[in-house]
């Protein structure tokens, strides 16, 4: 599985990405270790998300340079590096300096994995994964959209908590990496003087491994597995001595700990409801508008896919209701009328750029979903800039907070709208690409690509036109595609960059973008 893991970046001007299937790998430059830009050596100081300003987790003291315990350490990884195998060796190319990119690789990968909805049973019914039993047909998880979207959020903020705290421990220790302090120690990578105690490598491998087993339980050997090969690269490649990676692994345990407990807690266990609950969400919408949304599946699904995901707790929205929009135009009114003939328009005229355009962004089943898509751009951009890894953590974090909550809040207009979809109000009307298993409006899509197009148009402002020209894209990729009205298209982009206005506001509290 190890090599599927292994994608190979693409340092590529971000313009330039032809029309193909999402997940169309290798691409044509591979990524590997490169001097960063930067060292960011403030961001110590800058604000954390789970932990308060003035929380730290204890680390030791590190050993004094010059002392006894020091040079046996560095003696140490001499030792490793002149004895590592032809695999250690791959492996420590494989992880380089910024190894938060590889760790978003594999959350891309398994994320893929397990995006494939539970087939019917021959009764009819439906199962459902169940996250007591996630050995048990249908696997859990079901890594839907709000599941990816809320996993990476998770992922990308205890990297970032866990990395400020490696950045203020690198500034109050100063201890200089194994490569400056004995001239027999070579740097695998560019020779960035980034301080080495404690090490943000294991900070990643830690955060990164138990988020993850968390998320995908059925992966914990294999993510065990790639975690100790990182740990065990990073003095192999001449950055690290022990002490350091055992810091770093400090850090990063109490920072997992901390996210986990909020994941507890934040509501998603009952994003997923029965059918009488089911029944009831729906009622209330027919009750306040007269319309509802209906499954066009056979065998049909009684319950639609997380109607409570509205309810999750966010990140940075202080209420769901902050950024609900106004309601669509009624089914036979004129707005109505106007878009449900464009869309049979597209269906009977459809281009072959359009078609294109449409399956470029379907992001369907056994793909990495829409938020993987933007995770996907944000790395490429990441590596075009060379930031260090605390800045890379930093603009994921935000980004990914902003997708979840972009989601939280398209799930809340989903069901509390209950807005049917083209093809159960337009008779005999067909899609290009399926239809989702949830109400229309708004489209998520656009409300997850506008909040992240946002939130990297402030990271990147140079970035900005054609970020913010790709949201637009997607956003009419599912009108080309069937599957949304242009209003759900429209005002989910205007909700998304709303969205992404809050994880911005909070970004801008620092003072160093």
């Amino acid at each position: 599985m190890k090599n599927q893991l292994r994608y190979i970046l693409a340092v590529i001007t971000l313009g330039t990405l032809s029309y193909s299937c999402m997940e169309d790998l290798p691409t044509e430059y591979e990524f590997t270790g490169y001097e960063f830009v930067e060292l960011d050596v403030d961001a110590g100081e800058w604000n954390l998300v789970l932990f308060t300003n003035n929380e730290q987790v204890a680390i030791p003291q590190p050993a004094a340079v010059g002392s006894p315990a020091l040079n046996q350490e560095l003696a140490d990884a001499k030792s490793k590096i002149q004895n590592a195998s032809a695999a250690q060796k791959e492996a420590v190319e494989y992880w380089t300096n910024n190894p938060l990119l590889r760790w978003n690789e594999i959350a891309l990968e398994l994320a893929t994995k397990y995006n494939l909805i539970p087939a019917p049973n021959p009764d009819g019914t439906y199962p459902a994964p169940d996250p007591t039993k996630p050995d048990q047909y249908p696997l859990f998880p079901y890594s839907h959209p709000p599941y990816t979207s809320r996993m990476l959020a998770y992922l990308s903020v205890a990297q970032y908590d866990g990395l400020i705290m490696a950045w203020h421990y690198k500034e109050k220790y100063g201890r200089p990496a194994p490569y400056e302090l004995d001239a027999q120690i070579k740097s695998a990578y560019s020779e960035n003087g980034l301080k080495s105690y404690p090490s943000d490598g294991a900070v990643v491998a830690i955060t990164s491994r138990d988020i993850l087993t968390a998320m995908f339980p059925l992966e914990k050997e294999y993510l065990a597995k790639m975690a100790e090969e990182h740990l065990e690269s990073l003095v192999i490649a001449g950055i690290n001595v022990s002490s350091d990676v055992e810091a770093g692994k400090l850090i990063g345990t109490e920072v997992s700990k901390k996210a986990l407990a909020r994941a507890a807690t934040d509501g998603m266990r009952n994003a997923q409801t029965n059918k009488v609950k089911s029944d009831s969400i729906k009622n209330a919408a027919i009750a306040r508008f007269g319309w509802y949304w209906e499954n066009q599946e056979t065998p049909q699904r009684p319950v639609g896919l997380t109607p409570l995901f509205g309810r999750v707790k966010m990140w940075n929205v202080p209420t769901v209701e902050e950024v609900r929009p106004g309601p669509p135009p009624a089914p036979g009114s004129p707005q109505f009328n106007e878009d449900a003939e464009e869309l049979k328009r597209y269906a009977k005229n459809m281009t072959a750029k359009e078609r294109s355009i449409a399956n470029f962004w379907n992001d369907g089943l056994n793909t990495y979903t829409p938020p993987g898509h933007w995770n996907r751009f944000a790395k490429e951009t990441v590596v075009k800039y060379r930031l260090s890894p605390v800045r890379t953590a930093r603009i994921f974090a935000y980004m990914n907070m902003a997708i979840v909550d972009a989601g939280i809040s398209c799930w809340d207009a989903k069901y509390y709208y209950h807005y049917p979809r083209p093809i159960q109000t337009i008779p005999g009307f067909k899609t290009i690409l399926g239809t989702p298993n949830f109400p229309a409006y708004t489209s998520g899509h656009s409300t997850f690509s506008s909040a992240a197009a946002e939130v990297l148009s402030h990271f990147f402002p140079l970035e900005a036109t054609q970020f913010r020209k790709w949201a637009e894209e997607a956003a009419m990729s599912r009108i080309y595609g069937g599957i949304h009205y242009r209003f759900d298209a429209e005002v989910g982009l205007e909700q998304g960059k709303a969205v992404g206005a809050y994880s911005v506001a909070k970004a801008k509290l620092d003072q160093v973008d």
